[in-house]
């Protein structure tokens, strides 16, 4: 049986339903949070929006990045037919569950919206086992964790942030995983190409430190959320988060937008930590706005700059951002800095500031997909399978 080109390498159908769910999910949510007459969701509505953002925007987006980078990291063929089919049938499936009212009992939604993430590990794993490289089994791990608090998610409903917040500081970690090995590439190859041979050096004592601190973070807040403990862990994260990314030189790719991106997308991680430092001491910080700098800021950013470079590679075209991909990194900017600051400078305007960031992200997405849906659905330029 064929299968259409949209199968026929990782990350073209979940970064093609992660752009998509994008700009759908959040002018539902919108949409609900202003009282408009929406569909009930299967899940409350002040809980849907974290987890559908989490579990279904976000975790899609590491599945098309984890099918697309373990092939290359064990030289095995990459993923292709009935298994992307399988696994995006799964993501859907806990989708329609998580949102729509279909009537089904709790334990059924539970089972059908935990079932993409085990199935997206066990399918990843027999390839990094028997590549003999452990270094990348710390993504399996990741995922484990991110199922452990889906699963508390359902197990405690709408009675406690913790599973949300376990989800949140396991995806911080990832990108702290992920953003440590691409972004100095990224960069240094980047600046190489646009005739700065500029060799980003690496600090291996700095980058040992960032990952325990940052790991510190997600075991702390386990244990003693809201502490003065917590506080003190998330600004020694921040402050190495800071130099790290300080020693990647990312002033240089100004005009390099695939590059720039990823540099912005990673500075949120230290700006989300340094604001709930602050929050849990001596500035007091809407609820929220830490959160919102990780996950409208550095998560959705990141994600956006790691699919354009991703597609355009693996699709055998220049490593260019097609035109209308800076507007989109920018506004997608832009709505992480009114969704954070917006909250603080004019505490009485929330729900004006929520709207006005929910309207540049969808505008952000919906670029994405004007650019990228016919670079994912075509063959690779180059006739190469994939």
């Amino acid at each position: 049986m064929g299968y259409p080109v949209l199968f026929a390498y990782g990350f073209r159908p979940f970064f093609l339903v992660a752009g998509i769910y994008a700009a759908l999910a959040i002018p539902l949510w919108i949409g609900l949070l202003h009282g408009l007459e929406l569909p009930q969701t299967a899940l409350p509505a002040y809980v849907w929006h974290a987890h559908e953002m989490l579990y279904g925007f976000i975790a899609a987006a590491v599945a098309g990045f984890l099918l697309t980078a373990v092939p290359s990291w064990t030289g095995r063929r990459g993923y292709a037919g009935a298994p992307l089919v399988a696994l995006l049938l799964l993501w859907i499936a806990g989708r329609v569950v998580a949102t729509l009212p279909l009537g089904l009992p709790p334990p059924w939604i539970a089972v059908i919206d935990l079932a993409f993430v085990p199935a997206l590990g066990l399918t990843i794993l027999p390839a990094m086992l028997r590549s003999g490289n452990r270094r990348n089994l710390v993504f399996i791990g990741l995922l484990a964790l991110l199922l452990a608090s889906n699963l508390h998610f359902h197990l405690n409903g709408a009675a406690s942030t913790g599973p949300l917040l376990l989800g949140m500081n396991t995806m911080l970690c990832m990108l702290a995983v992920l953003g440590g090995r691409i972004v100095p590439a990224f960069t240094s190859a980047g600046l190489k190409e646009g005739g700065l041979d500029t060799r980003i050096r690496r600090y291996q004592l700095l980058d040992k430190m960032v990952l325990p601190a940052v790991g510190g973070v997600l075991i702390v807040d386990l244990l003693l959320p809201q502490s003065l403990f917590a506080a003190a862990v998330a600004a020694l994260a921040a402050g190495l988060l800071f130099v790290q990314l300080g020693r990647w030189q990312g002033y240089k790719a100004l005009r390099i937008p695939l590059v720039w991106v990823l540099h912005a997308g990673y500075a949120w991680l230290p700006v989300s930590l340094a604001i709930k430092a602050l929050g849990l001491t001596i500035v007091s910080m809407p609820g929220a706005s830490w959160v919102h700098a990780l996950t409208v800021g550095a998560f959705a950013t990141m994600i956006m700059g790691v699919m354009s470079r991703a597609a355009l590679g693996h699709t055998g075209r220049a490593l260019v951002a097609p035109r209308g991909m800076v507007a989109a990194y920018l506004l997608i900017t832009a709505a992480a800095l009114l969704r954070v600051f917006g909250p603080m400078l004019l505490p009485s305007a929330l729900s004006t500031w929520s709207v006005l960031a929910a309207l540049l992200w969808c505008l952000a997405f919906l670029l994405f997909l004007v650019n990228y849906a016919p670079i994912l659905c075509r063959a690779r330029v180059d006739g190469r399978p994939g």
